[in-house]
């Protein structure tokens, strides 16, 4: 084990591993990295996104959800070739209403946060990555159980380290690197606008972002940029997997992936944290460690 770099990523729910830096994941993997996920919660108060998902009985019984969404993480891991743990947390669900309703009793959001962060700070023991990722302080959208994703991990990478803290949950150990995940950048949207231009095809999303404006205080944030456009397709994969949540038809794979490679063949991060040396911008989430 010692001989292998080792990456964890920390995800609020099944199919946000295949969202969220999947290509990279899929690149590491390759290279020989063993990688870990760890899954806040079964995203049991999802619902069914995908319009042509059909499922016997799930009209009848809802609570077929967690177990088809569990059957899609197993596929999703064989696809990624990683291990995956489950935190074993309850979905908040996303709150809808003005005001917003109460968030359930016993979700995720609600645990306190020592608590909430134990089986973290438990796996991170065991695993012992050397990097480790999670989103930024909104979540990268403000979903609560993502806010709490964000919050338990740095949390648990501080405890993990310190022998004073959760004594009973194994040996201290430092992770390395710690990183944000950033998705959707204005520059890399725009990039793929200028690129649907150049070629004369329609921009999809051109509603869904008319109204973004550029911060250049946020792009500056992006500190490393993984090239990973040979893995789109295993990426691809892996959200396809997830049958209940991703529309084969819809907004992830609305842009032709030639133009994708082209215009932007990375996937993104920010450094937060790092104990050893490195020096931004980074092409690697293993700089300074290989």
């Amino acid at each position: 084990m010692e001989d292998r770099l080792r990456l964890m990523h920390v995800h609020a729910h099944p199919d946000d591993e295949s969202s969220k830096g999947a290509a990279s994941t899929a690149k590491y993997v390759a290279e020989g990295v063993d990688v870990h996920v760890a899954t806040c919660t079964g995203g049991e108060r999802g619902s069914v996104l995908n319009p042509s998902f059909d499922h016997p009985g799930i009209v009848d019984n809802p609570e077929l959800i967690t177990e088809i969404r569990r059957d899609e993480m197993d596929r999703a891991r064989e696809i990624l070739g990683i291990r995956q743990d489950w935190l074993g947390w309850v979905d908040s669900g996303w709150p809808e209403g003005d005001p917003k309703p109460p968030l359930p009793e016993g979700c995720f959001a609600l645990v306190p946060l020592e608590e909430a962060a134990a089986p973290l700070v438990r796996l991170i023991r065991e695993f012992r990555p050397h990097v480790m990722t999670t989103y930024d302080e909104k979540g990268g959208y403000p979903h609560p159980d993502h806010i709490k994703c964000h919050e338990i991990s740095m949390f648990a990478y501080e405890a993990a380290s310190d022998p004073e803290r959760y004594p009973e949950l194994g040996e201290p150990w430092q992770v390395a690197k710690v990183y944000y995940h950033h998705g959707w950048s204005w520059d890399r949207m725009n990039a793929i606008a200028e690129g649907l231009t150049e070629r004369g095809l329609p921009n999809p999303y051109e509603e869904r972002f008319k109204d973004w404006k550029r911060d250049p205080e946020r792009e500056k944030r992006l500190t490393t940029r993984v090239e990973c456009a040979e893995y789109f397709s295993v990426r691809d994969q892996a959200l396809l997997a997830h049958a209940t949540q991703i529309d084969p038809d819809g907004f992830w794979f609305a842009i032709p992936r030639d133009l994708e490679r082209d215009v932007w063949p990375t996937e993104d991060y920010e450094l937060v944290h790092s104990t050893v040396e490195t020096s931004v911008p980074e092409t690697d989430l293993f700089a300074g460690l290989r």
